[in-house]
């Protein structure tokens, strides 16, 4: 077989960089031949996918973080050559946030367990996320969030020296400034009104080293939405370490729901975070594309 890699040498605060060589030996050992584009700037992953001759591959890998995945989705899905091919995915997990790979059976780090799920050459169909937002269009495999979450996550650029705990620090710094807003959200066509603390869309079980959404299918066509209500700061901060192991979603001020399509408004503007990064304004539409992607699998 061949791949197409894209290869992210800045993932992991520059880990991934060093770790090529051994990459490449491992590669050539299972007899997957490949060629390879390094990632130079943010966004470089989307023009690579979107512009490469996908016809002559077997698949294309994403090398990095969540933040590579989500650029090499979005540079898949402006391939023109994508419809009729139907190239499946594949990850190898060299970055600081792994979230789809624990959905696939792969922890962070694990890449030769991943080269070896590639080299079998099985795949199985995924879903998809799609947002819509200001005549924009984005996919994610993971998440989307706003509010409390897109703010945490904007501070955790800033502390990723601290690798998965940045965003930890991110979200206690949030919860001393902790702010909500109203929502108006449809689901499946049923209109709900809260006053909302956060907002997360997932399709992924996990965002960081976060059970965000511990009942979430990346193959059952639904998206799975938790809700963080208005509350105080000591009702966060008690529910917080929940959310390392999905207990969160029992507490009164957290609801869950499944849809297929979500319509969000906001009484002020709120900034997105789709699978790590920060684009995107409220209102916006995301729809669940059912198994409309293949991966590499078990």
């Amino acid at each position: 077989m061949k791949i197409l890699l894209i290869y992210n040498p800045y993932a992991g605060h520059g880990k991934a960089k060093k770790l090529f060589p051994e990459i490449e030996k491992e590669l050539i050992r299972k007899e997957v031949k490949f060629d390879i584009q390094f990632t130079e700037y943010r966004g470089h992953a989307v023009e690579i996918v979107r512009d490469a001759d996908i016809s002559s591959y077997d698949g294309i890998i994403a090398a990095g973080g969540d933040g590579t995945l989500f650029e090499v989705i979005n540079g898949l899905y402006k391939n023109e050559y994508r419809k009729k091919l139907k190239i499946p995915l594949g990850v190898l997990p060299i970055g600081t946030g792994n979230a789809f790979c624990r959905d696939i059976g792969l922890k962070t780090d694990e890449w030769k367990e991943s080269i070896a799920l590639i080299s079998g050459k099985k795949t199985r169909p995924v879903d998809v996320g799609k947002i819509t937002t200001h005549g924009q269009i984005y996919y994610f495999l993971n998440i989307v969030g706003l509010g409390f979450v897109a703010d945490a996550n904007k501070d955790a650029q800033k502390l990723k020296i601290f690798g998965n705990f940045s965003y930890t620090l991110a979200v206690l710094y949030e919860i001393i400034k902790l702010g909500n807003y109203e929502l108006e959200m449809k689901l499946d066509g049923k209109i709900i009104n809260r006053e909302n603390i956060f907002v997360e869309v997932s399709n992924s079980r996990y965002t960081a080293n976060f059970l965000m959404a511990p009942d979430a299918k990346i193959d059952d066509g639904y998206l799975d939405i938790t809700l963080l209500n208005k509350t105080t700061r000591r009702k966060v901060l008690k529910a917080f370490p929940k959310i390392f192991n999905g207990e969160h979603i029992h507490e009164d001020d957290i609801e869950t729901f499944k849809a297929k399509k979500i319509e969000i408004k906001t009484s002020v503007p709120k900034v997105l975070t789709p699978d790590g990064e920060l684009l995107g304004l409220t209102p916006i539409t995301i729809e669940c594309l059912h198994k409309a992607v293949s991966v590499f699998w078990r």
